[in-house]
């Protein structure tokens, strides 16, 4: 039975019942009438609202029904066509499989699925729904609409590139430090299952990528150069040194001889006979015809279709109907409010030169740079999440339960990868992990540590993205969301290291506050002037050079990010000011009344929402403050 004639059954029998319930309601009605005198029509009334409450109870039930078996639907389907995303979420269900929805054919289907889940959410009465369930129908309404938006342009064309490499996530992967657990033997079995696929995947990433050259649908040539570095390691010959071949390094100690004898014989045999040399000869496509077919512009508008492509990729990204041209001027804007800072900040650091050249000048302060060894550096941030683990309780109410690590990135990905935050498994398997990019920690400054923490670790993603697992919602929002709401967050969580006193006696640190705040609101002019205004990516670099004082290396790196990633970079300022926005008007509505904590749970607790939910939902919020 298609799901289609299942919900019309449903309904059918749904409305069998509630004639039912009518019928012995109007009887009761009747009997009612036939009293004398007031009491017939004070009974009559009571009995009316009964009934109504009856019915109106039974109709909110079967819609709360309905939302959430679609819910669940909806997780497990996308699961089944994204399963690395299963697997970070710590869904074991497909560790097996690889995605393959670069394939037009697989594409189509999500995209049939989507349209289908949209299809059964607009026959469900949103009306009839409690609160609590209307926020679920409101964010698989957002975000499924959102997915056949971005679905009408050929990103399959572009499957990879410096910053998002499915070969490279493998490589994580193998190393037995991400998402996919290696720590029995049937584990091993699946990720080598899941690594036989990638001759499939990289021969359909090849055929996809050839079609782009010929409708010019490529990546910049830039991005192409920064690529190779990691295919070039991943075309080696030797099989003991590759990447994936790092579980049989790393066999854990209670397997016995014979498993480790067994797994060593068919790990080798699939990455000589066919892993390999299918990574060679991508490696051989990219270096050679990709990259003499890749393009010398830098933004997403020389692309074909592209300025609309573009405004896609920002509504996407931003959950607002925010214009590039809107955007790009509130970038500036906030580059100027917050460089004004810089005038008071320098002469407590001993900077006595113009207040632009402020980070560019602290860049080459060596006692900054104190640390000789990765271990070094770790153990710095440990010292500052003691710090900012004394101070959270004054400012929330609830922790999340889950534990926060700490580690380096590795280091296949460290020349191109930035400092992120991987969630924990639900099941409790895997902690959330704050991965810090330590590429030679005598060049590692201490002066962005204490922002950079409170960002991707504590009270920023790790208090977001752990939360939103402890909460009664469907699984799709407990693993999905925006960006806007994800990365505006950890954004605005900076912000409270002012108000823990973590800056007050330490102006490098604040200044490492300033700095990154800086960086997010120069994303929204750099992001916005190559995809949209025709900047170079020349321009872009030059401009961060000047505005952040970066070096040449840091402004390429950041750039080229911009480049891969259209209109991602927009989404931590734009949230992020969002939030503030929120807490000042509450702030300045409730005035002695307002608890910091409060807000914040009011924030989080209904985990990732689009901007426009999240400020229905404070504005509610304060509503019923005022009333109490």
């Amino acid at each position: 039975m298609s799901t289609l004639r299942s919900t019309i059954s449903m309904r059918r029998i749904h409305r069998v019942l509630l004639s039912a319930s009518l019928l012995s309601s109007v009887n009761l009605l009747a009997s009612a009438a036939t009293m004398p005198g007031p009491q017939a029509s004070s009974e009559l009334t009571v009995t009316a609202a009964k009934v109504s409450a009856k019915v109106d109870a039974k109709v909110s039930a079967e819609a709360s029904r309905q939302l959430n078996a679609l819910a669940e639907q909806y997780y497990n389907k996308q699961a089944a066509f994204e399963p690395i995303g299963a697997s970070y979420n710590g869904d074991t269900r497909f560790d097996d499989k690889l995605p393959m929805t670069i394939a037009p054919a697989v594409k189509a289907k999500q995209v049939a699925m989507w349209q289908d889940i949209a299809s059964q959410l607009a026959r469900i009465n949103r009306q009839a729904l409690t609160a609590t369930d209307a926020v679920t129908y409101d964010c698989l309404d957002f975000e499924i609409h959102a997915n056949l938006n971005i679905s009408k342009f050929d990103n399959q064309l572009l499957p990879l590139n410096q910053m998002d490499s499915l070969p490279v996530t493998l490589a994580q992967f193998a190393s037995g430090q991400s998402a996919q657990p290696l720590k029995t033997v049937t584990q091993y079995r699946i990720f080598l299952h899941r690594l036989q696929q990638l001759p499939l995947w990289l021969t359909q990433a090849t055929s996809n990528m050839r079609e782009g050259m010929q409708r010019g649908i490529v990546l910049p040539k830039a991005l192409v150069v920064s690529t190779l570095p990691q295919f070039a390691q991943l075309a080696i010959d030797k099989v003991d040194d590759h990447a994936y071949y790092a579980p049989i390094k790393n066999f854990p100690a209670d397997f016995s001889a014979a498993d480790k004898q067994s797994l060593t014989r068919q790990y080798r045999v699939a990455l000589s006979s066919k892993i390999l040399p299918a990574l060679r000869q991508f490696n051989q496509f990219l270096s050679t015809d990709y990259l003499a077919g890749s393009r010398a512009s830098s933004g997403w508008s020389a692309l074909p279709n592209g300025d609309v492509w573009y405004r896609a990729w920002v509504k996407d990204q931003t959950t607002t109907d925010m214009t590039p041209e809107q955007i790009h001027a509130l970038g500036l804007k906030e580059v100027a409010r917050i460089q004004s800072e810089f005038v008071a900040l320098g002469p407590k650091l001993g900077y006595q030169g113009d207040p632009v050249g402020l980070p560019a000048w602290i860049d080459t302060q060596r006692q900054y740079r104190p640390y000789k060894t990765e271990a070094e550096v770790l153990d710095g941030y440990r010292q500052i999440e003691k710090m900012v683990k004394a101070k959270l309780p004054a400012l929330f109410d609830k922790m999340p339960k889950a534990p926060l690590d700490i580690r380096a990135e590795p280091e296949i990905s460290r020349q191109t990868a930035s400092d992120h935050y991987t969630q924990p498994a639900f099941d409790g398997s895997r902690p959330g992990v704050f991965w810090a990019v330590i590429n030679n920690p005598a060049d590692y400054s201490t002066t962005g540590m204490t922002t950079l923490y409170l960002h991707e670790g504590q009270p920023g993603h790790h208090f977001h993205l752990a939360r939103s697992q402890e909460l009664d919602i469907p699984k799709f929002r407990k693993f999905g969301g925006n960006n806007a709401y994800t990365e505006g967050w950890a954004l605005y969580a900076e912000t409270l290291g002012k108000e823990m006193g973590l800056f007050e006696n330490d102006p490098n640190a604040y200044l490492g506050h300033l700095t990154d705040e800086l960086l997010r609101a120069t994303r929204l002019v750099v992001d916005t002037g190559l995809h949209s205004k025709g900047w170079t990516r020349e321009q872009a670099i030059e401009y961060q050079q000047a505005t952040l004082g970066y070096s040449e290396a840091a402004s390429r790196q950041a750039t080229e990010r911009y480049m891969a990633w259209p209109g991602q970079a927009l989404s931590y300022k734009i949230g992020s000011l969002k939030i503030v926005e929120l807490r000042q008007r509450a702030s300045a509505a409730l005035g002695s009344r307002f608890d910091l904590r409060q807000f914040h749970d009011v924030v989080l607790s209904d985990g990732t929402l689009p901007l426009a939910l999240l400020e229905a939902k404070v504005d509610k919020w304060i509503a019923s403050q005022k009333t109490n």
